[in-house]
């Protein structure tokens, strides 16, 4: 097993791909939470008329600070994906299975190696929303509230939330081993599919249906830092954050195991 973590951990960080797409993340992140910091700050902006202003409510310091796990966990995940993904592109599955014929085994290695992976892009990922937001914050003379544990407690809990997306990446790679068709996939539910489906369920039946939303992967992935920009926005509520834990590793084992069963049972050459 040891042998087998350390050999999928090498064919992540020995590639191009992994930089690359932490570069944009950082980029992406940074642009954003200056954004959402400057306009929530403004008086009624983004927050509706008469209120104070994100720069008042540590709730609010949350959403920019942890802006990485509402619009950035899709990098991770695509990191997590395409470390699968790229053995079918490139045939070297054969050779990875040939060195290691354990099936389940090999799954289990290509998920716990995702996971440090993954823990960088939190950490950098976060980082960049805390510095470049609390920059922000403190330029338009509002509070940062960088000295609120609530606040700390969910910037390490956003590192958390995105080093399993990593983990959920690899699964959905198993699950779906086509890359174009697992890039289309993530890109177009993490970006347009879930955020409309999460409005959309909070007020159909006058909200009767919101509870659903917060079992989807994006909204999970949110509970665990204990705050969200969309909830905010009229989401729907969000769960614990040890439910929002349990939730996202769920589908990441439950996508492993779907990937077990059906792509890596059958033959491969």
């Amino acid at each position: 097993m040891i042998a087998a973590l350390r050999s999928e951990y090498r064919k992540i960080v020995t590639t191009r791909t992994w930089w690359v797409l932490l570069l944009a993340m950082l980029a992406y992140m940074s642009f954003l939470a200056a954004t959402f910091a400057f306009a929530m700050t403004q008086g009624g902006a983004m927050g509706g008329p008469g209120t104070q202003g994100l720069g008042h409510s540590p709730t609010s310091a949350i959403s920019v600070y942890t802006i990485a796990v509402a619009f950035g966990y899709v990098f991770p995940v695509i990191v997590g994906a395409l470390s699968v993904t790229g053995e079918f592109r490139h045939q070297t599955i054969t050779p990875t299975l040939l060195a290691e014929p354990r099936r389940t085994t090999l799954v289990g290695a290509k998920l716990l190696a995702a996971v440090p992976v993954g823990v960088l892009y939190g950490v950098l990922g976060t980082a960049a929303g805390v510095g470049v937001g609390a920059g922000v914050l403190a330029l338009t003379d509002h509070a940062t509230y960088l000295d609120d544990p609530e606040v700390l407690v969910a910037v390490g809990r956003s590192v958390l939330a995105l080093a399993v997306w990593a983990v959920v990446g690899v699964g959905l790679g198993l699950a779906m081993p086509n890359q174009v068709a697992v890039i289309v996939v993530v890109l177009a539910f993490t970006q347009f599919v879930e955020p409309i489906l999460r409005f959309a369920l909070a007020f159909v039946a006058d909200g009767a249906l919101a509870g659903v939303g917060a079992y989807l992967p994006g909204a999970a992935g949110e509970a665990i830092t204990g705050s969200s920009f969309y909830s905010q926005m009229g989401a729907g509520e969000l769960l614990a954050w040890w439910q929002g834990l349990l939730v996202l590793v769920g589908y990441a084992l439950v996508f492993a195991a779907l990937g077990r069963v059906t792509t890596l049972r059958r033959d491969i050459t």
